[in-house]
C-alpha cells in the first residue's frame, strides 16, 4: 500500500487490529518513497503461541535493507529497499500460513 506517513500506517494497523479478532496483520508500505513495515499482534496470539511483533518485523526487515524494532504487540520497521516490499508480504505469509 501507499502511506502518507508512518502515523498513517501505524493507526491502519491498529484499525485492522481492532476490526479482526485474534489479528495477525503485517503491512508494507511505501511512505514517502521509502518502505515501511508495520506488524500488530492481537495479545491472545502473544500468549498462546509466543509470538512477538518485534522479532518478527527484524526478520521481514532483511527484505528491505533495514531494521526496526518495537514491543511484543505492535513493530515498526524502515529500509532503503523499495522493490523488496514484495518479498517481505510473500515472507510473511510463509512464516504464518
Amino acid at each position: 500500500v501507499e502511506m502518507p506517513n508512518a502515523d498513517a500506517l501505524k493507526k491502519l494497523a491498529y484499525e485492522l487490529k481492532n476490526e479482526v479478532e485474534k489479528a495477525f496483520v503485517v503491512l508494507a508500505a511505501n511512505v514517502d518513497g521509502k518502505p515501511q513495515i508495520a506488524v500488530i499482534l492481537d495479545e491472545s496470539l502473544i500468549e498462546s503461541k509466543g509470538w512477538n511483533a518485534g522479532m518478527i518485523v527484524r526478520d521481514l526487515a532483511k527484505e528491505i535493507q533495514g531494521g526496526g524494532g518495537g514491543q511484543p504487540f505492535f513493530a515498526t520497521a524502515g529500509g532503503k529497499n523499495l522493490q523488496g516490499l514484495p518479498q517481505v508480504v510473500k515472507k510473511a505469509k510463509e512464516m504464518f500460513l
